[in-house]
């Protein structure tokens, strides 16, 4: 089972810049801080340093700085009025919160003053602004949001994840084509098998998306294993799984509630009596195993495939060891951008 981010893949020379919202999530801005300063001091033992600019209330970031004791090295602190909040329009991003900490973390990736970009903010404001704001890479119709999630044995990517609510075809060829250079530069998956998600394994199955997806998909430039079921992701059927936004963002919660469902049950049944208590003492190990296995933290983040430079979007809820994960993802995902690029470019003279 490969490990996830156990190390620091990011190459030598000039240290990587990620543009940090300080203030996307629930417990910003000090888990965001915390986890900044985490990811410095585990990237500097390993002779690849970064740098993390804060984007924010200036006077509150430097304030929470000091009063949690966090160091400013290898922190830059950039000023930005107000918050993008889940209620606002996500297109506001280009307009009257231009200037929130959201939009400065983008226009300093957009700028070049910034290598990557990590947010636990809205989806659909990060969504927005980083198309309009950063940039598709050329050819790529849509970006995809790509959870990386736990399977049985493994780790697999979901495609799209809640990005784009109606997708084509091409759409969903150019998301198997991204998840499996990632799921192969990033997690080291050689030859990722990519499937399609469906009502049924028959080559048949499905509405005229999915028929048409197939067609697209056996012609790109991936290891496509035709059409899979809902079962089959988190059993390790495929590396990764192919969808259109709607149908995976429900995927999505629905792994995420039986996730939680399982990790309630196993309290409950180790705490009914002396002896089930005994009996966790027994299987402590495995239980603590598993439920790092399926901890969101331990990823950080969702890649948004198909942008020109590196975006992760963090859980809403995201600590320390998140926001930490989250930025070794940006910085791991950096040098995989430009593979990326040329597999799209692979997929349209395939077409």
């Amino acid at each position: 089972m490969p490990k996830l981010f156990t190390k620091n893949i990011a190459g030598g020379g000039a240290p990587v810049k990620i543009a940090l919202d300080a203030f996307g999530g629930d417990h910003a801005p000090d888990k965001v801080i915390l986890g900044a300063a985490a990811a410095i001091a585990d990237f500097t033992a390993s002779g690849s340093p970064v740098e993390i600019i804060l984007t924010g209330d200036e006077e509150i970031i430097k304030s929470r700085m000091d009063a949690l004791g966090v160091s400013a090295q290898n922190i830059t602190v950039v000023n930005a009025d107000g918050v993008i909040e889940i209620e606002d329009d996500p297109m506001s991003i280009r307009t009257n919160k231009k200037n929130s900490s959201m939009g400065i973390a983008f226009q300093l990736v957009a700028s070049g003053g910034a290598d990557a970009f990590v947010s636990a903010g809205s989806t659909a404001a990060m969504v927005v602004g980083a198309t309009m704001l950063v940039g598709r890479m050329k050819g790529v119709k849509r970006p995809a949001l790509a959870p990386i999630m736990p399977g049985i044995s493994g780790f697999y990517m979901l495609l799209d994840g809640g990005a784009n609510m109606e997708c084509r075809a091409d759409m969903l060829a150019q998301f198997g084509v991204m998840g499996s250079i990632f799921m192969n530069k990033i997690m080291g998956v050689e030859n990722p098998r990519v499937g399609l998600l469906n009502v049924g394994s028959e080559r048949e199955k499905g509405r005229e998306l999915e028929q048409k997806a197939y067609e697209a998909l056996q012609s790109a430039p991936v290891n496509f294993i035709g059409n899979i079921e809902g079962r089959d992701p988190t059993l390790n059927v495929c590396d990764v799984a192919v969808t259109d936004g709607f149908t995976g963002n429900i995927y999505l919660k629905a792994v995420e509630g039986m996730g939680a469902f399982m990790k309630a049950s196993l309290r409950d049944i180790f705490s009914v009596n002396a002896g089930s208590k005994i009996g966790y003492l027994l299987s402590k190990k495995g239980v603590k195993a598993l439920s790092r296995k399926t901890d969101y933290r331990e990823v950080g983040g969702s890649p948004l495939l198909g942008i020109k430079k590196p975006v992760i979007k963090a859980h809403g809820s995201s600590d320390e060891l998140a926001f930490k994960n989250a930025i070794r993802q940006a910085v791991n995902f950096a040098g995989a951008i430009g593979e990326i690029e040329r597999g799209i470019a692979a997929l349209k003279e395939e077409n």
